[in-house]
């Protein structure tokens, strides 16, 4: 007989065998950063190590080689065809630096040449939560709030005959978040942090209405754990061409160390038991006008949101994962 057993996280585990891939929606403002690029690098490492399975990409940055350039790094991967959904009427509608990589399929083989071929992300959101057993899903999130915030307001339609929020309570086990600031900042009494002040109005939303768990990787953890340059420079040698590697020389030659905040998100959704991070108590996230946001713990225990904190070495095998990681080839 073979027992299953069902987690409180919503990971079903057979006796015997090892978990099942936890299924993972990823939503991104790729091309503001290049720890977006690096952060789905890492979701196809774990995939490949049979962690996860990456059900969709949905973007949150307004410009049409953002989804393009989504679909070279799912193709590099050697998972072309990953659902991609894009963001319309969004914020951030500039190129970047390098989306632009996007233009040469002769090097980065791919088949959406531009985001206006995508379906809208909350169309592709509502698709694919439907589709997936209850409780089944992790969504992570390391741009703005507004796919998820649209997610949230949408309402019953041919598609599903749930309201997003109902969607959500039903098929989704957590929402991990790299959003805001939950320790000081040096030199800033009030920082505010670029995913939630863009679009303010979505964060505030998310953040009152939102019905299942949320773990939010603050902007101080990624300064923490900033990803080495000597990896940059020497660990994607396999290949002419790799798309995180290229990114990163684009977006910011080496040397530099540049922060992991998208990264801690992915990490933290995908490892919670591995000891990378420390949890805060439980309580909740609001939002303030300006994109402030401040955590205020419950008494009891019950609250919705917890944070992220992490010590010193803590931080070091955060690094050395990511580095592992990012830099592991595809699996071809």
């Amino acid at each position: 007989m073979i027992l299953v057993l069902g987690l409180a996280d919503g990971t079903r585990v057979t006796r015997g065998a090892a978990p099942e891939p936890v299924r993972i929606i990823f939503d991104t403002d790729i091309g503001n950063d290049v720890d977006d690029v690096m952060a789905l690098g890492i979701i196809h490492a774990l995939e490949t190590r049979g962690v996860c399975r990456l059900l969709a990409v949905t973007v949150t940055k307004d410009h049409p080689k953002a989804a393009a350039f989504v679909d070279v790094v799912n193709t590099f991967y050697g998972r072309g065809d990953i659902p991609i959904g894009v963001v319309r009427d969004g914020v951030t509608r500039d190129q970047g630096r390098f989306l632009g990589l996007a233009d040469n399929a002769a090097t980065y083989p791919h088949d959406l040449r531009s985001g206006a071929d995508a379906p809208d992300a909350v169309a592709l959101l509502r698709k694919t939560l439907a589709a997936q057993p209850d409780r089944s899903v992790t969504l992570v999130q390391v741009g703005f709030f507004t796919n998820y915030a649209r997610l949230l307001a949408s309402p019953a339609d041919a598609i599903a005959p749930l309201t997003g929020r109902e969607l959500i309570q039903k098929k989704v086990t957590r929402l991990s978040v790299m959003a805001g600031a939950f320790q000081p900042i040096p030199r800033s009494n009030r920082f505010l942090e670029f995913n939630v002040k863009e679009d303010v109005r979505s964060a505030q939303q998310l953040a009152k209405e939102w019905p299942t768990p949320i773990v939010w990787s603050g902007f101080e953890i990624g300064v923490a754990a900033t990803y080495p340059h000597q990896s940059i420079e020497h660990d994607f040698e396999y290949v002419a061409h790799h798309p995180v590697k290229d990114a990163y020389y684009l977006y910011e030659p080496p040397p530099h160390d540049r922060p992991t905040w998208d990264l801690t998100a992915v990490l933290a959704a995908l490892r919670p038991d591995g000891g990378y991070f420390t949890l805060s108590p439980s309580g909740r996230v609001d939002v303030e006008a300006d994109g402030f946001t401040r955590f205020v713990a419950d008494p009891q225990g019950q609250g919705r949101d917890r944070f992220l904190t992490m010590t010193p070495p803590q931080a070091e095998r955060v690094r050395e994962a990511f580095v592992w990681l990012t830099s592991t080839p595809p699996s071809r």
